[in-house]
Parts: structure tokens; sequence; C-alpha cells
């Protein structure tokens, strides 16, 4: 959440950055695949990112 957040101005939900995370990781493997991720967000509170408080 906060690398999209900080890179891509992208707020998503925690469940959307668990397949960007594994792709990330290079755990997932999938030699020569084609590989697409449904980044789905937005019904996050802004006050409430973990990365935000103190601000």
């Amino acid at each position: 959440m906060r690398m999209t957040f900080e890179r891509m101005k992208l707020v998503i939900e925690p469940s959307a950055a668990v397949p960007l995370a594994c792709l990330l990781d290079r755990s997932l493997s999938a030699p020569g695949a084609r590989i697409g991720v449904i980044v789905s967000g937005g019904n996050v509170d802004l006050d409430r990112l973990p990365w935000q408080r103190g601000a």
C-alpha cells in the first residue's frame, strides 16, 4: 500500500497490495507468463494510514 501511495500516488486497499507484493517479491514462479494484476482500492480512510500518523 505504501509503495503504491508514494510512487504511483494511488491509494489501494490492503487486499489489493497482496498480489502486487507477491510479484515484487518474486515469490510467484511464472517464467515467460504474462501476468496482470487488478489493483482495486480507495476504500481506505486516508487519516488512518499507518505512515500518515503524526503528520
